[in-house]
């Protein structure tokens, strides 16, 4: 089983919906964060070691990762979907994007 991290600014739409929406993927496991020191649930250190995948919605989500992550991102899959870090939890169209882009960074996810 793929350990796959979502990861958005807040972690309270974009990443939440993402995990929402792959979370009964039998090959994955997922979990999802934000980068703010205000989010729902703040990245962690372990939160990068946990994962095998991470995916960011956009690429100041990806530079700000490796920014703060850098010593613990070696080995790691980080891809930025890009995605604009503004949609509804669970907006339509957002799960539209996710469904579409996800699958081609992980095989195993059938949507």
């Amino acid at each position: 089983m793929k350990r796959v991290l979502f990861v958005c600014s807040q972690n309270r739409l974009s990443s939440p919906t993402a995990e929402q929406v792959f979370a009964q993927c039998p090959a994955i496991e997922c979990d999802s964060a934000g980068l703010n020191h205000d989010a729902e649930v703040p990245l962690t250190s372990e939160h990068v070691e946990w994962a095998e995948v991470i995916f960011v919605m956009e690429k100041s989500h990806r530079n700000k990762l490796q920014k703060k992550f850098r010593s613990h991102l070696n080995g790691k899959q980080v891809v930025c979907v890009n995605i604009p870090d503004e949609y509804d939890y669970m907006d339509p169209e957002l799960v539209r994007l996710l469904k579409l882009k996800i699958p081609h960074f992980l095989p195993e996810v059938t949507v």
